[in-house]
């Protein structure tokens, strides 16, 4: 996918898989410990599909088709000031393709109240790292990150579909912060 601030020359990455096992086990190996969270299937939204996603849900990582509407509607929003709450861990997609680790990532860094990040890992250093910076910021260190493009390549390469950098989906997230 072709990120608003992607150039020609831009960096792209393999797209990453919508398989929870993938993103499980890409997540454990950064230092998110398996007994504080982990990613499942959501199999549609009548209250008994509901009922079978495991309790509580701090994130939700969604993966939609990109159409001419939704290419619009992301220039129009991009052209529009918004101001994200100090509270709210957000980076900007500067990687091509990236945008599964992103959203992973915006799921992480927005639920660090809620869960324990391994001491060292690659999240714990990630998150206090970037911690202080603003969303292009955080984006550039992302793209510079050697240890995290490795992990999402062996992460991308690790699905039952093989890998392709053709995609037409974008991954989003949706967290609760600063809720009342």
């Amino acid at each position: 996918m072709a990120t608003p601030d992607e150039s020609p020359a831009a960096k792209r990455w393999l797209p990453l898989e919508a398989n929870p096992d993938v993103m499980n086990q890409f997540l454990w190996g950064l230092g998110l410990p398996e007994s504080e969270a982990e990613c499942c299937d959501v199999y549609g939204l009548d209250d008994e599909l509901l009922e079978m996603v495991p309790q509580p849900v701090l994130a939700v990582l969604f993966l939609y088709p990109i159409t001419s509407q939704t290419e619009e509607e992301r220039l129009q929003q991009d052209n529009e000031k918004r101001d994200v709450s100090s509270e709210v861990y957000f980076m900007k997609q500067t990687v091509g393709n990236a945008c599964g680790t992103i959203g992973l990532l915006h799921s992480v860094g927005n639920i660090t109240s809620e869960i324990k990040l391994q001491e060292v890992s690659f999240l714990d250093r990630f998150f206090k790292s970037t911690a202080t910076m603003d969303p292009l910021e955080r984006a550039a260190f992302l793209e510079k990150d050697g240890e995290m493009e490795v992990a999402h390549t062996v992460a991308a390469t690790a699905g039952d579909t093989e890998a392709s950098d053709d995609v037409d989906t974008h991954f989003i997230c949706f967290t609760c912060v600063d809720a009342l």
